[in-house]
């Protein structure tokens, strides 16, 4: 007996490495293909959402300003969430039942998002200044800046309101791309392949975010706010919404809504697509 509950153990161990290595590889690969692809996208998304006007933000010149951070971050953020995710799923799943899979998504991808925030935020603050043209010195500079003029707060403004913008987000996303995948999979009536799981992505995406419009808009701004400004002072998300309906009206809460369903929904086929294309390479399948 003590040798077969030492077999399982192992077996159950080597198990969960094996897909932590996948969760890791495969997010960090999506992450870096679908932010290099999608940046000028991101770019101009983040112009059109600033408190300074899209033209005093940089139009559309000098379009992978701040790509930079974006790119050094991605890898480690996205291979964060998906070893969160899947680890979570597989911790909770064989507790809930079939019904209560959507819940398991959600709360899966809400941890995820949580220790995603923990490498992105810092690297978001960057890459916002940069592509925004508010700061011509270089990443690191901005970095060394803010922590001297803020402190540690200051690299992690925003993180909260980023936690407000992307665990509904992913509430919604995740859940939606779990079923869309599995009723694909009984309309076909064999497994899906990378490309039917892009699809599914691409469909979450293009939903979650089209939801979650203006709560990206509120953490753009407050990313951006001047240091001692009263963004920047007050990084409540529900305030920062009803500011901006009261000064610029409804319009704005949703700017760069376009841009932001259509690289989404583009990024989201090509996040989903390559992590899954990914873990086949690796050796794990649908």
């Amino acid at each position: 007996m003590e040798i077969e509950a030492s077999s399982t153990h192992e077996a159950v161990s080597q198990r969960t490495t094996e897909n932590l290595t996948q969760s890791i590889v495969g997010g960090a690969a999506a992450g870096v293909v679908v932010d290099t692809i999608l940046f000028p996208l991101d770019t101009l998304k983040t112009r059109l959402q600033s408190q300074y006007g899209f033209w005093n933000s940089g139009g559309f010149k000098s379009i992978y300003k701040g790509f930079a951070p974006a790119i050094l971050a991605s890898p480690f953020s996205a291979a964060a969430f998906f070893a969160t995710y899947n680890g979570m799923k597989d911790l909770i799943t064989p507790h809930c039942s079939q019904e209560l899979l959507p819940f398991v998504h959600s709360t899966s991808a809400s941890f995820a998002e949580v220790s995603c925030c923990c490498i992105k935020v810092p690297a978001e603050i960057v890459k916002q200044r940069r592509q925004a043209l508010l700061n011509a010195k270089s990443p690191l500079a901005i970095m060394k800046d803010t922590i001297r003029q803020e402190g540690m707060r200051g690299i992690y403004r925003g993180y909260f309101s980023t936690l407000f913008r992307d665990i509904p987000f992913s509430i919604i996303q995740f859940p939606v791309w779990e079923y869309s995948m599995k009723r694909w999979k009984i309309f076909k009536g064999r497994p899906i392949n990378s490309a039917e799981v892009a699809a599914c992505g691409a469909f979450s995406g293009a939903v979650a975010s089209a939801i979650t419009t203006p709560l990206d808009v509120a953490k753009t701004q407050i990313m951006l706010a001047e240091a001692g400004s009263k963004k920047a002072l007050n990084t409540n998300i529900i305030t920062v919404l009803i500011d901006i309906k009261k000064e610029h009206g409804f319009k704005k809460l949703f700017a760069g809504f376009l841009p932001r369903i259509f690289s989404i929904m583009l990024g989201g086929g090509i996040f989903f697509g390559v992590y899954d294309k990914t873990l086949r390479i690796i050796g794990f399948e649908r």
